[in-house]
């Protein structure tokens, strides 16, 4: 049986800076112009890391229960590996969207009903993205709502929900952020593409094979620098995340050396911490 830990394991907690980092520089940027509403900066949070949560419960259910993750080289996955029953991850799926349900909702009522349909938009995506009949993460777009999701959608809506308005600043911020969480994304599929090959899992990775694959990621990271520079026009002291530029180096040189399965989850977490360091440089540039 799974223990508390195996579960906990399985939220995949290094991916959830991929949560903290949007909502952080969203509430930078509401910061810089007013003065923000702390309990729904703090409901931001619990909804950001949730969702985050569950989608990754609801991906090992899913996966697990179609065999996806049968020859997986990343983390243990609960129900592929047998430690526990498909019912018991996805009623922890379902407790996680329901805590960002509540939360989001909390939210909602205290700025605008709009957000209702937001929140319920989030937890759709994060349970159709290896579930449902027609699992869009199958289909090669699991790059494009990630960008979505934990780009826009969480930089502009915490703004938002910060200070009932929303902020034009946030929009371009949220660029950077979502291409961040992408290439994360990009690195675990990556890794996973003999395997998703078998199991008919056509990820953007597959499509475009393991060079080009590696050569989007490295694309992605220098765009995001180069994106969030543009906030300098409005935001000087955001020219300060090229401080975490030497935390891309040690990836990028392990992608281009060709990298390979067990290899490349030392570039995810690379990537991860590489994502936390830009996004508090991010918020601190904002704030100055």
């Amino acid at each position: 049986m799974a223990t508390l830990s195996d579960f906990a394991q399985a939220a995949r907690p290094k991916t959830l800076p991929a949560a903290l980092v949007p909502v952080a520089v969203g509430l930078a940027v509401a910061g810089s112009k007013g003065s923000i509403n702390p309990l729904n900066s703090c409901l931001a949070f619990i909804v950001a890391l949730s969702v985050q949560i569950g989608t990754n419960y609801a991906n090992d259910y899913s996966d697990g229960i179609r065999g996806t993750d049968e020859a997986r080289v990343g983390p243990t996955r609960l129900v592929a590996s047998g430690l526990a029953s498909p019912r018991s991850v996805k009623y922890a799926a379902y407790t996680s969207f329901a805590i960002t349900a509540l939360a989001g909702l909390i939210i909602a009522l205290r700025t605008s009903p709009w957000l209702i349909l937001v929140g319920a938009l989030c937890i759709l995506a994060g349970w159709l993205y290896t579930g449902g009949p027609k699992p869009y993460g199958y289909m090669a777009l699991g790059e494009v709502f990630v960008f979505v999701f934990f780009g826009l959608v969480a930089v502009v809506g915490t703004a938002y929900a910060a200070l009932d308005k929303l902020i034009p600043l946030s929009f371009l911020a949220s660029i950077p952020v979502g291409l961040l969480a992408v290439d994360l994304l990009m690195i675990n599929n990556i890794r996973d593409i003999e395997g998703d090959k078998k199991s008919s899992k056509n990820t953007l990775a597959v499509l475009l094979g393991d060079k080009n694959s590696r050569y989007l990621y490295i694309f992605i990271l220098a765009a995001a620098f180069i994106l969030a520079a543009v906030m300098a026009f409005y935001k000087p002291g955001v020219l300060d995340i090229f401080l975490a530029l030497p935390l891309a180096v040690v990836p990028v040189k392990k992608v281009l050396a060709g990298a390979s399965k067990g290899d490349l989850i030392a570039v995810l977490v690379d990537t991860g911490r590489l994502q936390l360091v830009f996004g508090l440089l991010m918020v601190i540039g904002i704030l100055l």
